[in-house]
């Protein structure tokens, strides 16, 4: 193949298609979107990326006008997009848990900043991130996601990308789903605390003196992180399974 040949416009607009799914995929997808990571670093890997993937670009079928290429690059970009919510929403259950959990713990107050998402969330939710983000990695999550785009290359043309009714539907359950996914999680410390509120409720009614505040937050907090720890596991299960069923929905873009 001649230089010429390399670099018609065919080629050209093809090569830009790529590197903005790429973008938008560091954009919008856990792990790849983390806050900490800087713009330029992840407009880097896209180059990168771009350049490793493009001997398997098929070629572009789209007109080579002004128009239909603003087109296919909002469409690259909504692909991307579409990508990270559906991937989004199933992460973001082990948030929902972590403020519930931080609620009957008594620590709603007590915030951080995300790096995922460089919002403020309670400290229990951000602790559940952090772990729900080395399941991930545990996961090799990250080529998952290098293969599902190197699958997609085949299966939806450059600019060809088209949002379906399947898409805002599996949106609507899967939303239904995070809650029940994170009550799931939070269940046996939400269980545990409202008992140990009736314990100490019976108590201050039997014992007036019982001081509440010092002798029954710290017993409830303390038997709190106790199951926190003994779950743990039980939660990092549920997580992986849950970030799986939102990786295998992917293929409804196909």
């Amino acid at each position: 193949m001649g230089w010429t040949e390399l670099f018609n416009e065919a080629n050209s607009v093809g090569f830009m298609l790529l590197y903005f799914r790429f973008a938008a995929l560091f954009m919008a997808v856990p792990i790849f979107s983390h806050q900490n990571i800087p713009m330029t670093h992840k407009a880097a890997m896209a180059f990168f990326f771009t350049v490793v993937f493009y001997p398997a670009m098929p070629i572009v079928q789209i007109d080579i006008n002004t128009t239909a290429i603003l087109l296919a690059v909002l469409g690259e970009f909504f692909f991307g997009l579409a990508i990270g919510v559906v991937l989004l929403v199933a992460f973001n259950a082990i948030t929902f848990a972590g403020g519930q959990i931080s609620f009957m713990m008594g620590f709603s107050m007590a915030s951080a900043i995300d790096p995922q998402n460089g919002v403020s969330m309670p400290i229990i939710s951000q602790f559940l991130s952090l772990i729900a983000l080395m399941v991930l990695l545990e996961l090799d999550f990250h080529h998952w996601m290098l293969l599902f785009i190197d699958g997609s290359l085949s299966k939806i043309p450059l600019g060809g990308f088209l949002m379906t009714h399947d898409f805002f539907d599996y949106i609507v359950h899967a939303s239904a789903n995070m809650f029940t996914v994170g009550f799931m999680i939070a269940f046996p410390i939400i269980a545990l605390t409202l008992l140990f509120d009736i314990i100490f409720g019976m108590l201050m009614k039997t014992m007036p003196q019982f001081n509440l505040l010092v002798i029954g937050f710290p017993i409830k907090i303390g038997v709190a992180f106790v199951v926190l720890i003994a779950t743990l596991s039980a939660t990092v299960l549920i997580m992986q399974r849950h970030m799986q069923e939102a990786f295998n929905a992917l293929e409804m873009f196909f």
